[in-house]
């Protein structure tokens, strides 16, 4: 059973929504982050990286960065403005990327149903990005960004999102300089007990993007509960702000892989290693289109790459769902035994590369030198991620990449 609960959203007046809103804090490193927050003090990326307005000097993970971030909150919130919704509310969010909708139902959802695993999750967490957010959540005592959540979609619930969306007047309506669309409305009090009863017959929601978000909202409940004598459990720190998309209309891009260096092997080397597992051919294709079928990028030239069958038949001996997903097997036969990346979360010689990119990034990377060889991949499946969610597997890391991305800022949940 998982619960949702309406909220009273801080977020921005309309005429501004488009300058307060901005990409999620973890898409962006520091200095992308001030390219686009650059001449425009209202971006919450001021708030989500606030190191951007500090000192070069600052430490990221200072105490100063969070102070910092929980002042340029409040004058955000002045300058703005950012006003508080008068009751609490359940919304609608819509996306439109290249002419492809997804709507998602924007609300607080239960610390204690991801805790107990209602609400599942497919990656690890890394403890210094768990601090982080932890921080800034405790610090700002606001969650800035929604957990991006999905569910096997409901009729009925569709059909109040239907009818909304065609007979209701948005809060929010604009495209962002990336051409996606963002438009927000607030949900008739009408329909909040339909949708909250609708959500609680659900069985399992799952994590498809924010897992740090979530985990970091788990442990600042954790450390608001401990410092409250009072605690009744209905405080709002008792919940963490998500937009919930029905898996029907999500798309997940590919997350591909390049690598630094051969492991000191000459090309010639490297790509006899390479078909003692797979196919190898020149190619002029540039992203496979099944499963099983990797792209490879090598000195100017690409390559397709099949995994052959009776590799692939040794690797159906396994009991593990995540074992027969495109980037485990990349992993378990290229990239650590003939490459030595063992851990891919940290070994510093290979990158990932979100699928939104491209793979002229890929070859820009390789032809400059910076890697020396890269990986075009199959995207994994929604099914894929729901499947491995619920066998309690981890997917390998940058396995998925969701496209459209939520915007920071529309809607904040302060606790």
């Amino acid at each position: 059973m998982a619960i949702i609960k309406p909220f009273a959203a801080l977020r921005p007046e309309k005429n501004v929504a488009p300058l307060v809103a901005s990409v999620p804090y973890d898409v962006v490193n520091t200095e992308e982050a001030a390219e686009l927050a650059k001449g425009n003090p209202l971006s919450l990326l001021n708030v989500s990286r606030s190191e951007i307005t500090l000192p070069e000097t600052v430490d990221h993970y200072s105490d100063e960065v969070y102070k910092k971030a929980n002042e340029n909150l409040l004058r955000i919130k002045k300058d703005a403005p950012l006003i508080v919704e008068d009751k609490p509310s359940l919304y609608l969010y819509k996306l439109v990327m290249n002419g492809r909708a997804q709507t998602g139902i924007a609300a607080t959802f239960s610390v204690d149903d991801y805790d107990n695993n209602i609400i599942l999750k497919h990656e690890k967490t890394r403890k210094v990005k768990e601090d982080d957010r932890t921080k800034h959540i405790i610090t700002t005592n606001a969650q800035t960004g929604p957990v991006f959540l999905t569910y096997k979609g409901i009729e009925k619930i569709n059909k109040i999102v239907e009818e909304v969306t065609a007979n209701e007047n948005p809060i929010y309506d604009f495209t962002a300089l990336d051409g996606v669309s963002h438009t927000v409305w607030i949900l008739p009090e009408k329909f909040n007990s339909s949708l909250i009863d609708e959500i609680a017959k659900v069985e399992k929601l799952y994590i498809a993007d924010g897992h740090h978000r979530a985990a970091s909202a788990s442990r600042a409940r954790s450390a608001k509960r401990d410092a409250n004598n009072s605690h009744t459990g209905n405080e709002e720190y008792n919940f963490f702000i998500g937009v919930l998309f029905p898996a029907e209309e999500l798309k997940i891009l590919s997350y591909n892989r390049v690598v630094l260096d051969l492991n000191e092997k000459t090309s010639i080397d490297f790509l006899n290693e390479v078909s003692e597992k797979f196919s190898v051919e020149k190619t002029l294709i540039k992203e496979p289109t099944s499963r099983n079928n990797f792209c490879m990028y090598l000195e100017g030239e690409w390559f397709l790459l099949k995994i052959r069958d009776s590799v692939l038949a040794s690797n159906s001996l396994s009991n593990s769902v995540s074992d027969g997903l495109d980037v485990s097997i990349l992993q378990n036969f290229l990239l650590n035994p003939i490459l030595a990346i063992d851990d891919p979360r940290t070994n510093k010689r290979i990158d990932f590369v979100g699928g939104i990119r491209g793979t002229s990034e890929l070859e820009k990377l390789v032809d400059s030198g910076k890697s020396k060889v890269a990986f075009s991949m199959y995207p994994v499946s929604v099914e894929d991620l729901m499947r491995i969610s619920d066998a309690g597997e981890i997917m390998p890391p940058k396995s998925t990449w969701f496209e459209p991305k939520l915007r920071d800022g529309l809607l904040i949940h302060t606790i």
